[in-house]
């Protein structure tokens, strides 16, 4: 499963690059939803797909861009 991140977000970059700033707010709203199972329960060993997708360094990068240009918009308005 952690060796399919990079390739599924790199199929996915070019959207990333785009609009990956709110898709990405959005997903993290949905895994941090109340009553969602956590990404991570250490107590019962359990990981979750989201824990590696969300704290891949490879999704920070292609959200940058829109990151920042959102940032420039919100400060200007």
């Amino acid at each position: 499963m952690k060796a399919l991140i990079p390739l599924a977000l790199l199929v996915a970059a070019p959207v990333l690059l785009i609009a990956g700033g709110p898709m990405r707010r959005r997903y993290f709203r949905y895994i941090h939803r109340d009553g969602a199972p956590l990404i991570l329960d250490k107590q019962r060993g359990h990981v979750s797909a989201h824990y590696f997708v969300a704290t891949h360094p490879f999704l920070d990068w292609l959200c940058r861009p829109t990151e920042a240009l959102a940032r420039l918009v919100g400060r200007r308005g």
